[in-house]
């Protein structure tokens, strides 16, 4: 992984047919942060994936000029852009503090939950539900341990904050 670090990369996993592509920002044993890349030249926001299952991590011509072009773009991949991925409560904490809202997904990726955090514990993380039209719909829990998926500052989450914000 240590090779990858900074580079534009593509991550397989066995048991998932959805394929994560961005920057390597950072990596332990539990958890890989990226840059996200979905599409294209473009950038949206950072993706957290739990580091298990994991088929390939790939790098190619393709992504090779991809990541050629982003960079042409202005990108930079900076310390301000690493965050703290000791475990699972660091993470949703810190992506609480800085961004409020935030996305996760389970291994499957038919649905994904946006929302901010209400609580944390070893059995239970607690969200307050974020619809697509921008209001709280009350508190959706998850088992922590099936998370596998945390997407944050992205342009479809800011855009849901930004009706947020009007209505407050």
């Amino acid at each position: 992984m240590e090779q990858y670090l900074r580079q534009l990369v593509e991550i397989e996993f066995q048991d998932k047919k959805e394929i994560f592509t961005g920057f390597l920002i950072d990596y332990s044993d539990d958890w890989i942060l990226l840059r996200n890349n979905p599409v294209d030249f473009i950038l949206d926001g950072f993706v957290i994936l739990k580091n298990k299952n994991i088929e390939a991590v790939n790098r190619d011509h393709d992504l090779a000029f991809t990541e050629k072009v982003i960079r042409m773009k202005g990108l930079k991949i900076n310390s301000d852009d690493i965050i703290p991925i000791r475990d699972l409560a660091s993470i949703i904490h810190y992506i609480s503090e800085k961004y409020g809202i935030f996305q996760i997904a389970k291994k499957s990726s038919k649905s994904a939950y946006l929302g901010k955090l209400i609580e944390l514990n070893d059995e239970e993380l607690t969200i307050d539900f974020l619809d697509i039209r921008g209001q709280f719909g009350g508190e959706l829990s998850f088992n922590p341990e099936k998370i596998r998926v945390i997407e944050f500052d992205t342009d479809y989450i800011n855009s849901l904050k930004l009706v947020v914000g009007e209505k407050e």
